[in-house]
């Protein structure tokens, strides 16, 4: 049998393709709507050619990291294509981060050129000579009053390249597209390395999943430096979909878009649902086109699910962390569930499912690694590995051993496995409340609180208890106009759960967050808990 060169049977697995496709195939369709500006595919196609050749004539080289401080704008979605095709490794940084955390991530990453938002380059001003590894500073001037820093500005810098087409110079699928920076809640962020073939399998599994075709309309409510953006900056273009960005997340520029520009898909964590669900233009006029919403983050109560798809968008519940490129699982939809009531399909799609098409199936599992009893209500930690399962975290190797003990990457949430066998979030390890010997999952009990009417979002912590070790405290955001006593809400959740389980104590107010919609727990409890410590000294 005559041996072929691997050239001819096999190609790397690589983003970069996609907007070559795109381009070469849909040649006056939009590819990116921001504000009254539009750019078509063979358009951007060519700013992320400049863009590449720009970076190369910079200085920058194979393998160097090109981190970007800029929110969800062309600019941020030409990176994702721009940076890899002139061989570097992006690093999208989080937009809301404090200075000395901004200086860690270029620090440790040991960024060689920095894109920068006029209007967040305030926060890199104070640290440039902490971070002697960069070199080159690129000002991206979107709005007006921001601070040019020393170096090009964007557009001058685009100007500068070449659109001509420029060969991959990738060597293997296996080499890092990207570095994704942990949120460092319990740390020190950790770099995330995603690989060329994970983006691109992950991205391809994106589209399968929400249903995504060329008619796709995708408006930017997810932060692109949250996971690349769930892959989504590279699954749009792959299916030629056309992005509409959005430079800051607001509710009626939400819902205006989705009626004006016909907006097909978003994604969003249930917070971001909980303000968009009740803002005033939700209920305005009907959808004109059909909406399909994937959420993630922290578990989306069956509360907040039914209300979604009361206003005619579907919603796909997809589960992961940031060392699985966003989503990992799917609650997919199996079709004689459409025939239940309305609130036994939203509890079912609460559930975090089964694996991408394009991932291994995710395991629950004990101390030892075996699978827990697939009962419902056995408690397990959330395995992965696969696919779309991070490369390591960069230049961390003890961290990446811990991660990956045993052979799989283990997430430190605790789920069930149901009979049908879809997995459900319990809580994190570090969230699970041990109250008088019997766990108590304050996702469940979240769950409970926010199906009251007056409810906005809710959080739930172990409280410090002299009896039973730990009890749970319940942290209540209300609804405008609402009023609600801490005695009303534990009695009602009583009715909706075992007596132990209900929250001992409720306070209202507003919920500390992260820059991605996930509440904060960590700040509610060193503050509890140090409340404590000071009462007993």
């Amino acid at each position: 049998m005559p041996m072929y060169p691997p050239e001819v049977y096999r190609s790397w697995l690589t983003p970069l393709r996609f907007l070559q496709r795109s381009a070469d195939v849909f040649r006056e369709k939009p590819a990116i709507i921001y504000g009254d500006r539009t750019w078509t595919y063979p358009e951007m196609n060519e700013r992320v050619h400049r863009l590449a050749s720009a970076l190369r004539a910079s200085g920058a080289e194979k393998g160097d990291r090109v981190a970007y401080l800029v929110p969800n704008i062309p600019p941020m979605l030409e990176g994702h294509s721009g940076v890899p095709l002139a061989g570097g490794i992006l690093v999208a940084i989080n937009t809301r981060l404090s200075s000395p955390e901004i200086a860690f991530i270029l620090q440790h990453s040991g960024a060689k050129v920095l894109v920068v938002d006029s209007e967040l380059a305030r926060l890199v001003e104070p640290i440039l000579g902490e971070v002697p590894a960069l070199e080159t500073i690129v000002t991206v001037e979107d709005v007006p009053g921001g601070v040019r820093l020393p170096g090009p500005e964007y557009e001058a810098f685009l100007a500068g390249g070449s659109p001509e087409p420029i060969d991959w110079p990738i060597d293997d699928e296996d080499e890092t597209i990207a570095i994704d920076y942990t949120s460092g809640t319990t740390g020190r962020p950790k770099g995330v390395m995603y690989t060329h073939r994970g983006a691109y399998l992950n991205s391809l599994g994106e589209l399968l999943e929400t249903k995504m075709t060329s008619d796709s309309v995708y408006l930017w409510t997810l932060p692109m430096f949250h996971c690349n953006g769930w892959c989504y900056p590279w699954a749009v273009t792959a299916i030629s979909g056309t992005h509409v960005c959005l430079r800051k997340l607001d509710p009626a520029e939400v819902w205006r878009l989705v009626r004006v520009v016909g907006v097909t898909h978003f994604c969003a964590a249930p917070t971001v649902l909980i303000a968009l669900v009740n803002h005033p233009d939700a209920t305005a006029a009907p959808l004109p086109r059909k909406l399909i919403v994937s959420t993630a983050a922290a578990p989306p109560s069956p509360t907040i699910i039914a209300q979604v798809e009361a206003l005619g968008a579907e919603i796909v519940h997809v589960y992961g962390l940031t060392e699985v490129y966003g989503p990992y699982t799917v609650c997919e939809w199996q079709p004689q569930w459409n025939t239940l009531p309305a609130d036994e399909q939203a509890r079912l799609k609460a559930r975090q499912g089964v694996g991408y098409i394009v991932a291994d199936d995710a395991r629950v599992v004990d101390a030892e690694m075996n699978d827990v009893p697939a009962d419902g209500r056995t408690l397990g930690e959330v395995i992965m590995r696969g696919n779309n399962t991070m490369k390591g975290y960069y230049a961390d190797p003890e961290a990446t051993d811990r991660a990956f003990r045993g052979g799989w990457f283990h997430s430190g949430d605790l789920a069930v496995m149901h009979p049908d066998g879809y997995l459900e979030l319990r809580d994190r390890q570090k969230d699970i409340i041990i109250s008088g010997g019997e766990n108590i999952s304050t996702i469940e009990v979240e769950q409970a609180i926010v199906a009251h009417p007056a409810v906005l979002e809710a959080a739930v912590i172990a409280i410090p208890d002299d009896y039973w070790g730990e009890v749970p405290k319940a942290f209540v955001a209300l609804k405008p106009g609402a009023s609600l006593t801490a005695e009303e809400l534990i009695a009602f959740c009583r009715t909706r759960l075992a007596a132990f389980k209900a929250p001992k104590a409720v306070e209202f107010g507003d919920l500390p967050k992260t820059s991605t919609g996930k509440v904060q727990k960590f700040v509610l409890r060193e503050r509890e808990w140090a409340d404590h410590e000071k009462r007993i000294h």
